[in-house]
Formats: C-alpha cells, structure tokens, sequence
C-alpha cells in the first residue's frame, strides 16, 4: 500500500520490487503469472516497468480490465515504445492487458462464471480467480505506486465518447483527473471492488479514462490518452522538460439528477433522429424505434437538455435496454461542446462512427454514375478502339 505524497521530494532514484526489481535506468519487458487455466498452465500478465535514470513518483498505467475492452492496450504499447528511463524522473508501471482470460476469449468478464474484474479489488489470496487475479496484481504492482490510470471503453453493442471517471470530491484525485485532462468529468467514488475506488482510498489517487468502442483501436482517442499521459507526467515532475498544460473548459457531473441512462420501452429498430452534434434539447426526439413493417413507430424523446455521452451502437433493441446516455448541459456548455466538436467531432475526426444527422449531406455512389445510354455509348467507343 502506497502512503507516498505525490509532491514528496525524491532525492534518490528507487528500484522497483515485486518479487524480483527494476533497478534505476532499466527497462523490463516480461510475462507475470496470476493464476493457472483449466490446464494448469499459467495465465500471464503483460508487463512493462520503465524505471527512470532520476528520482520520482510512480506512475501505473492499465488497460483491459474488461476483456473486450482494447483502446488502452494499443494506448499502453505505445507508452512503452515511447518512454526510455533516460526520458523519466521516477517509474511507470504498466500492465497491458488486466484481464487475460477475457482478453483471449474477446469478452468483457472471466470466462465460466462471468467474473467482473472491475469488482474484485484489491483482490483475495484464497477468493475466486477473479480476486486472485486482482490481489496479485494489486500486491505486487498496483499497490507500489503513487497514482495511477486506468483505460476503459464501452461495452460491445455501445459507444461512449472520450471522457474520465474520478472522485472529484478527493482533492488528490481531483489534481490527477485536470491533469490528465477532458471535457468531461464524471465524478463518483466508484463502485465496491472497483480499481479506481480501492486505490483512491489507498491514498493511491486513481482515475478511469473511458474511451470509444470496444473490440477496436481508435487512433484519435489514443493520441488524446497518450497526450494526457505525458500532461500528468509533466504535471508531477516526471518529465521536467515537458511544460504541463492546463484546460481551458471542462465540466463535472456530480450529482445523479445531472445525468440519466434513457432505456427503449419497446423492441425494434432504432434510427437515430438526433445531429449534426451530439445535444438534444428537451422534448426533441432522439431515436425512434420502430417494428420492421415500418407500420409502428415508437418516439423517444430527451427529459432535459444534454449531451449524448454514450449511444447504443447496435439498431437491434429489446424493451428496458439502454439507447444513450443523456448528460444535463447549460446553455454555455452547449456552445462549448459544439465548438468541441467542430475541432474533434464525431464524423469528422472518426473518434467514433457518427450515427446522427451530419452538418452536409454525403457523397452518394449515384454522383459518379451516369445515365445507362450515355455508360452504353462510352463503353461501345471503347471496345471500337480497343487493340486486339
């Protein structure tokens, strides 16, 4: 357990002990083991430790506590390819991929009986794999460390934008979260046994960076995790040559009647009504659902002026499941947002596939046909030419 404050003035360079060390100036690439498979082969964990040439805070990094969940594994390889222990003052800690068994079945949970790995911090050494799993890796990494950040995205079937998770009311967590950086703060203690949680109340300040689709990388939202990665580092003197930058806007959503999962009351299919930017005023229509006749149409509309921090991606919805997931905004944020989104937009800069209406139409494959006697004409004078 970590009692360390971050701003605690490093004067000499540490190793990094789990159950063997990290010495200043290394960098170590290898394989932990944290529990066997029906085998009893050993399921491993993906590891990095680049520990700086100079004194430092520890910084740990992680990605794929949910199987399925893959932006923060390309975000994590590139932090590893970027960073030397010349470039750092103090350690990154970095664990590719949390959940392994659900990693390599594609899916959110430990395979068998469905184990939330996000649920079972700091871990139990005689609990379920799931909590073994959690308590080594708590143990021996996570535990050694000053702060740390961890990447989600959406489930499958869902989109979510780009956006962190944090206590907003733990001043330590506060500082970690502007640093890193975003347009929007969900501000939670989190639930029992989640990562975030347990290692906040660790005095280890942690925070969720929730981040597009799962089953996918997206370049754009890695190189905004990457770019607030460095800002953290930055921040808290790990890379003293690097100038912390500070946000211009963002808002917090604190309280639950700022924010509301909208759920389908009935099943079909959905056509979203909503654009060219992801707010809905109060009463407009979000989405219909609608039978496949066509001949029955189902409107769901917005309870309160918001922004659409997460959509369902699947067209296919069952009564009681969630469409989206509508955020309170005020009229300056709305104009905050907005010019957000002409900048890194949705269907603009591909952070996700855009599912509203668009600012334009689109270009359609019948602008580059022609009408058939003309195609006819043109394809006649080419075979008259043609060489044999």
């Amino acid at each position: 357990m970590s009692s360390t404050d971050t701003d605690h003035e490093y004067t000499t360079p540490r190793p990094f002990r789990y159950d063997a060390e990290v010495q200043p100036g290394e960098k170590r690439h290898f394989m932990y083991k944290v529990g066997e498979s029906y085998l009893g082969h050993p399921v491993e964990v993906p590891v990095t430790v680049i520990n700086g040439d100079h004194a430092g805070p520890r910084l740990f990094v992680t990605a794929a506590v949910h199987g399925d969940e893959l932006n923060g594994v390309n975000v994590i390889q590139q932090v590893v390819k970027r960073y030397e222990p010349t470039d750092i003052h103090g350690t990154l800690v970095c664990i590719h991929v949390v959940n392994v068994p659900g990693y390599v079945a594609q899916q959110r949970y430990i395979p068998g009986y469905d184990l939330d790995m996000n649920r079972a911090f700091p871990g139990k050494p005689n609990g379920n794999d799931a909590q073994r799993m959690a308590h080594v890796l708590y143990e021996r990494f996570l535990s050694k460390c000053d702060m740390g950040i961890d990447f989600h995205t959406s489930t499958r079937n869902r989109m979510t934008t780009y956006h962190v998770r944090a206590n907003m009311d733990d001043p330590a967590v506060d500082r970690l979260a502007r640093a890193f950086g975003s347009a929007l703060f969900m501000s939670s203690e989190g639930a029992s046994g989640m990562l975030r949680r347990v290692a906040s109340e660790d005095g280890i300040p942690t925070i969720t960076v929730e981040m597009g689709e799962a089953h996918r990388f997206q370049p754009l939202l890695g190189e905004n995790a990457l770019a607030g990665i460095e800002n953290v580092m930055a921040s808290y003197g790990m890379l003293p040559t690097v100038t912390p930058k500070e946000q211009t806007w963002s808002k917090v959503i604190s309280s639950s009647s700022e924010k509301t999962w909208i759920r389908a009351d009935d099943g079909g299919l959905v056509e979203w009504q909503f654009g060219p930017y992801p707010i809905v005023d109060e009463g407009e229509t979000i989405c219909t659902v609608s039978n496949h006749f066509g001949t029955e149409e189902h409107v769901v509309t917005a309870p309160f002026t918001g922004f659409l921090a997460g959509v369902l991606a699947n067209p296919m919805v069952l009564p009681g499941q969630p469409v989206c997931h509508l955020v309170k905004v005020d009229p300056d944020d709305r104009h905050k947002v907005e010019a957000l989104f002409d900048v890194v937009g949705f269907q603009y800069q591909t952070t996700y596939h855009w599912l509203g209406k668009t600012k334009t139409s689109l270009p359609q494959i019948t602008d580059v046909m022609v009408p058939v006697d003309e195609a006819t004409a043109a394809s006649s004078a080419a075979d008259s030419t043609t060489a044999e």
